[in-house]
């Protein structure tokens, strides 16, 4: 099992939920760490240490399989942060960051490569058309999924967002499980 675990993460290795968990952190009973993109990370010894005090079991050695990675861009610090949450917390376990402009989307997608981008297209430095079409034309991320985001567009603009490579389009402010709903189709773990 891996040194460092998410909420969703400890939450199972202990058997609870994942707000049980987030409860302990902020009542001080569970030390955790936030990464800069603000999400909760709880080193694997420190949780066990506190499993141990409190009697609850620890599993053997289970073997973890790789996580579906999704990178969140926008230029709304809110949004990110609803985002993330909502999908760390999520059944699935996604490892989830964020980027807050074009560049850092562009470094994230190489380095961190995402099975799926959720990118809003309406950001100063962001051409929508431009990345769906590059990511979409590069071999090594041709398979990455792009939910699109934006306040303001329309279904026309949907449509072409779809034909330079978009799997789906949502406007803001949309609803959180139902993208939820998409982002878990998408990766092909709901039919």
């Amino acid at each position: 099992m891996e040194d460092v675990l998410t909420v969703f993460k400890a939450s199972q290795y202990c058997n609870v939920s994942p707000k049980t968990i987030i409860n302990w952190v902020e009542s001080g009973h569970i030390k955790a760490y936030k990464t800069v993109g603000g999400h909760r990370r709880i080193n694997k010894a420190d949780l066990e240490a506190f499993m141990n005090k409190q009697g609850i079991p620890i599993p053997n050695g289970e073997a973890v399989e790789g996580k579906l990675k999704i990178l969140v861009v926008d230029d709304d610090p809110i949004i990110v942060e609803t985002i993330v949450q909502a999908l760390e917390e999520d059944e699935f376990d996604y490892e989830v960051i964020s980027a807050s402009d074009g560049f850092e989307a562009g470094l994230q997608v190489n380095h961190f490569a995402p099975h799926l981008l959720i990118l809003d297209i309406m950001m100063p430095d962001i051409k929508g058309y431009e990345v769906c079409r590059k990511i979409k034309e590069n071999p090594d991320t041709k398979d990455t999924r792009i939910i699109v985001l934006s306040a303001y567009l329309d279904e026309d603009k949907f449509k072409k967002m779809k034909e330079h490579g978009a799997d789906a389009c949502f406007s803001k402010p949309f609803p959180l499980p139902q993208l939820k709903e998409e982002v878990a189709r998408l990766l092909g773990l709901r039919d």
